[in-house]
């Protein structure tokens, strides 16, 4: 499985409690876009209804071909996502608890040539809790620093 575009953002704004992989229902323009990296998940967020899930806000660029052909599909437009029944109760009940939302971690290009999406149910966090994780962070270069010059 190989990654091509990853939420950077939602790991520095939220806490992520739980992950999925969905499969993602895409039109081919978009296919091509997304293996070109040509998307953006920071907006993106997953709205969950009884009995279906759909990706929103995910911004897919337009696909312009070799011939100068340009696709007319809406680039923030609704997909929907491909969980199973289970998942989807699951995933229902723990948008229910306060505080908790579905947001896409990473595009994923897996085995099967098929293009999935990591969702991760997760828990905004608040400013200190951003500060302590770029503290640990800074402190694990540092140390990964010394280690390396010895």
């Amino acid at each position: 499985m190989k990654v091509l575009i990853k939420n950077k953002k939602a790991f520095h704004n939220y806490e992520v409690i739980d992950k999925y992989i969905a499969g993602i229902s895409l039109l081919g323009p978009e296919v091509k876009s997304i293996i070109k990296g040509m998307c953006s998940l920071a907006e993106g967020f997953v709205s969950v209804r009884e009995k279906e899930a759909f990706l929103r806000q995910v911004h897919i660029s337009k696909w312009t071909g070799t011939h100068g052909f340009e696709s007319d599909i809406n680039e923030t437009r609704e997909r929907k996502l491909l969980l199973t029944k289970a998942e989807l109760r699951k995933l229902h009940k723990q948008v229910q608890e306060k505080g908790l939302t579905v947001i896409p971690l990473a595009l994923i290009y897996s085995d099967t040539k098929k293009i999935k999406l990591e969702i991760g149910v997760c828990r905004g966090k608040k400013n200190y809790d951003k500060r302590e994780d770029l503290k640990k962070k800074q402190m694990k270069l540092e140390a990964d620093r010394k280690v390396k010059i010895r």
